[in-house]
């Protein structure tokens, strides 16, 4: 079968597409032939290096598709459901061998497609609005990338639970997706300062969370936004990792609080699982969220697909068709 494999760290050049053997299911295991890889930041984390792994691996950490196998012991899953994952190498493949109690069963509502771009960004955006800072009609929030697409996402589940949400993104068309998935206010940080912005926006008071993915160039202006109290959410590192903070610096800004949260902490139980991933998907089907598919690329394109992420070329979730 074809995959994408990664023998060194680097660019997207190391990304290599060639024939490996296919999977065997091991006990607990279920072999899926993927239909659609969802691309993320964190598989171009896992290429550079900033996210330590052990090489050789198959790139890709969100998957959908259909099972053709199970291991020994497998119970909930069986050859010809359709399954989505995350948080598993492997990918970026054909088929993949991802142990059974991981895998969620997809209801006939809900395309393959639409699954495989909405398990990683879907449940992350669940635990940041429902789970990291509880979103509600008290709250304004600060997201930045919010036409990506976690910020999308987020966006429209901040709204749904009535908060009042400022966004910010590079330019006037990535604005216009934001405000139609439901933000208050979009800072175009390409053209105005942010902080000031969103200390106007706020009367001076500033915002009870900051939702970041960018990392390194919005992380002051980000503490900077926060009212006192307030929740300092980075969960991603698009422009590179954020400096070390000494404590004291939330005290000085009126005992701010932090927290660096992965998906993968919050989805480790089954239950919370299945809670994140029903949710999602009942939200999309009632329309409340939206998946927005920026792009499908050939799985021998990934490295263009990676490329086009880190760029911020790009708006909503990027697929990778095997």
């Amino acid at each position: 079968m074809k995959a994408i494999r990664i023998y060194e760290h680097g660019g997207p050049e190391v990304l290599s597409y060639e024939d490996i053997p296919e999977p065997e299911p091991g006990p607990g295991q279920a072999v899926v032939k993927i239909e659609a890889a969802g691309v993320n930041f964190i598989d171009i984390y896992f290429r550079t290096g900033l996210y330590p792994v052990e090489l050789p691996i198959t790139n890709g950490q969100e998957g959908a598709g259909t099972v053709t196998a199970v291991g020994e012991g497998v119970a909930g899953v069986s050859v010809g459901d359709r399954v989505a994952y995350t948080g598993i190498h492997g990918s970026y493949a054909e088929y993949a061998a991802v142990a059974a109690n991981r895998l969620v069963k997809l209801p006939d509502a809900i395309a393959t497609k639409r699954a495989a771009a909405s398990m990683l960004q879907g449940m992350t955006a669940h635990y940041l609005s429902r789970s990291t800072f509880t979103v509600d009609s008290s709250h304004t929030a600060l997201i930045h990338a919010c036409a990506g697409g976690v910020g999308l996402l987020l966006v429209a589940m901040a709204k749904k639970f009535g908060a009042r949400v400022i966004g910010t993104c590079s330019t006037e068309e990535k604005a216009a997706k934001a405000t139609a998935a439901g933000a208050d206010e979009v800072i175009l940080y390409t053209q105005q300062d942010f902080e000031s912005e969103c200390r106007r926006l706020t009367d001076g008071e500033g915002v009870d969370v900051v939702y970041d993915a960018v990392g390194k160039s919005t992380w002051t202006g980000s503490l900077n936004s926060l009212k006192p109290r307030g929740m300092m959410v980075t969960f991603g590192n698009a422009s590179g990792p954020v400096p070390p903070l000494a404590p004291l610096e939330l005290t000085k800004r009126g005992s701010l609080y932090l927290t660096r949260p992965s998906l993968f902490a919050y989805v480790a139980s089954r239950e919370d699982l299945m809670w994140r991933a029903s949710d999602v998907f009942k939200w999309i089907q009632a329309g409340d969220v939206k998946i927005h598919v920026g792009g499908e690329f050939p799985l021998s394109d990934a490295s263009e697909a990676q490329t086009r992420l880190a760029g911020r070329q790009t708006m909503g979730k990027l697929l990778l068709i095997p």
